[in-house]
C-alpha cells in the first residue's frame, strides 16, 4: 500500500494552509495598524495620562511627525518630553473665556499637540507620545476622540474617522483614537492623582488630614522609648558598679578575717 501523498493532494493542503494564513493576518491587521489611546484614568473631572501608540508608518514609509487634536472641553495639556522628538502646543483663542476649576481665568485652549521626529520613526517600529490633561468633569458617558495626523516621509494617514451612532470601529478605515469617559469618582474634581504626587501643594504635614499628629505620636512614642533605653542602660551600668563594688568589699572582709583568724591561733 502506498502511504505517501501524491503531489496534488499536497499542493491543495499547501493551498488551503496559505488561504487561512492570509485571511488570518488579513482580520488581524486591521486591529493592530491603528493609532490608538489608552487612558489612565478615564472618570469625568479625573486628571490622566494618556498614551499614544503608533505602530507603522504610512504605507511603509517611515513616520515624520504625529498631530493630535484636542477635543473640546480640555483646555490644558501638557505632553511629555521625548528625546526623538520636538514637541509643540497650538494653542486657539476661547471667546467668550473660561474659569477653570481653580478660579483663574482662561482665555485660550490647547488646540493641537504635534511631536516631530528629529529622526524618521521606521516603519515597523512602534512608539508611543504621552499627553496630561483633565478630563471634562461633565463628559461621562461620552466618547472622547482625539482626531490624529500621522505624517510620514511621504504621504500621511489622518486618523479622523469616528463612528457613527450603532457603528463598530472596526468598520472604520482610520477611525481617531478615542476612549469612553466614565462616571466621577470621590468628590468628582479628580484631585486623586495630583494628591498623590504631591502637586496640591500640601504636604504631609499639613495635609489637614491627621498625618501630622499621627507623625508627632511617632516622633513621641520614639523619643520615649530612646528615653526608656537610656534610663535602662543607666540602670544597668549603676547595678555593674555595685557589684563590682560588693566584690571589692567581700574580698576584703575576706581577707581581713582570715588575718585575724591567723592571729588568734598564733597568740
Amino acid at each position: 500500500m502506498n502511504l505517501r501523498p501524491s503531489r496534488r493532494a499536497l499542493a491543495r493542503l499547501g493551498a488551503a494552509a496559505g488561504g487561512t494564513t492570509v485571511l488570518a493576518l488579513a482580520l488581524a491587521a486591521p486591529a493592530s495598524a491603528h493609532v490608538t489611546v489608552t487612558p489612565s484614568d478615564t472618570a469625568a473631572g479625573a486628571y490622566t495620562v494618556l498614551t499614544f501608540s503608533v505602530g507603522h508608518g504610512c504605507e511603509g514609509s517611515p513616520t515624520t511627525g504625529i498631530r493630535i487634536q484636542i477635543p473640546e472641553g480640555i483646555n490644558s495639556v501638557t505632553p511629555t518630553r521625548t528625546p526623538f522628538y520636538d514637541v509643540t502646543k497650538q494653542t486657539k483663542k476661547l471667546d467668550p473665556p473660561v474659569t477653570d476649576a481653580h478660579g483663574n481665568q482662561l482665555t485660550e485652549r490647547v488646540d493641537t499637540v504635534t511631536y516631530t521626529a528629529k529622526t524618521p520613526l521606521p516603519d515597523g517600529i512602534r512608539d508611543t507620545f504621552e499627553l496630561s490633561l483633565q478630563l471634562p468633569e461633565d463628559a461621562a458617558g461620552q466618547d472622547l476622540a482625539f482626531k490624529t495626523i500621522q505624517t510620514c516621509q511621504t504621504g500621511e494617514t489622518a486618523w479622523i474617522e469616528i463612528p457613527a451612532e450603532g457603528q463598530s470601529e472596526d468598520d472604520l478605515a482610520s477611525p481617531a483614537p478615542a476612549f469612553t469617559v466614565t462616571d466621577a469618582e470621590g468628590d468628582g474634581h479628580g484631585h486623586g492623582e495630583m494628591a498623590e504626587t504631591g502637586e496640591t501643594g500640601e504636604t504631609a504635614g499639613d495635609a489637614g488630614d491627621g498625618t501630622q499628629s499621627d507623625t508627632s505620636e511617632e516622633a513621641a512614642t520614639d523619643t520615649d522609648a530612646g528615653d526608656s533605653d537610656d534610663s535602662g542602660n543607666g540602670l544597668a551600668i549603676a547595678g555593674l558598679v555595685a557589684g563590682i563594688a560588693g566584690i571589692l568589699v567581700g574580698g576584703f572582709a575576706l581577707m581581713r578575717g582570715r588575718g585575724n583568724g591567723s592571729g588568734t591561733a598564733n597568740s
